[in-house]
């Protein structure tokens, strides 16, 4: 008995092409050919590629099931090797499924991790939510929990939304008014969490780089108007900051 390349994958439950495709990286070797060109499979090209597709459902990849074609002995360290490989990925799926819940649970931004999403019923503008994307890439541990404690807790006040809603070409007297209203605000902010004063501190690359892409991520995602209130805010809360 001898079956055809679509044959042969349909008993296997494979593909066409995943079938010619272990041919081409020698998985599976040809098989002879009748007189009218068309390939035949045996038993023992069945009994292969079942093989082949079995180790392939475990998770081997094709350069594997190769090395373990070439040995008799049991692939104790290839198994074990993928079996810590397989338990790194689940548990990277459970914590992406953890995330997904509490983003769906809370209407959270699906682009922002759990610890940086505000639960205290304080929505992000567009802005924030950058500016907290670039923080997280930038702080190290200490500074993300310092800052991820503040993101999560901060109020939801009616002076930070105004500070979202600044106009870029808000006139000097609006401008004034709102800094001289944000200080405080701000100054509480600092207060509750003394860690955000050294948050720099454990950045990877250090806190002056730290610091200038911080300065550089305020300057080009925020508008004029609101990086001169930020300006003129920063000498009132410099000892608390």
């Amino acid at each position: 008995m001898s079956w055809s390349t679509r044959e042969l994958a349909e008993l296997a439950g494979t593909s066409l092409r995943a079938v010619r495709h272990y041919h081409e990286v020698g998985l599976l070797e040809e098989p002879e050919r009748r007189t009218n060109g068309y390939k035949q499979y045996s038993v023992r090209h069945l009994v292969r590629l079942l093989r082949i597709k079995r180790l392939v459902d475990l998770g081997f990849t094709l350069s594997q099931i190769a090395d373990m074609a070439d040995t008799d002995t049991h692939p104790e360290e290839a198994l074990r090797t993928l079996d810590a490989e397989l338990a790194t990925t689940i548990e990277r799926l459970q914590r992406a499924r953890a995330e997904l819940r509490f983003i769906l649970r809370h209407s959270a931004p699906a682009d922002l991790p759990p610890e940086l999403t505000p639960i205290s019923g304080h929505t992000l503008s567009e802005a924030d939510r950058s500016f907290v994307t670039v923080m997280n890439q930038t702080l190290g541990p200490q500074g993300r929990q310092a800052y991820s404690d503040m993101v999560r807790s901060v109020a939801d006040d009616p002076i930070a939304h105004e500070f979202d809603n600044l106009p870029a070409d808000a006139d000097e007297p609006t401008r004034q008014d709102l800094a001289e209203r944000l200080t405080p605000y701000l100054r509480g902010v600092y207060k509750a969490h003394p860690g955000l004063r050294t948050i720099t501190a454990d950045a990877p690359r250090g806190p002056d780089f730290a610091t200038r892409m911080t300065g550089k991520a305020l300057v080009e995602l925020y508008n004029p108007a609101q990086v001169d209130v930020l300006a003129r805010v920063a000498p009132h809360i410099a000892d608390s900051a």
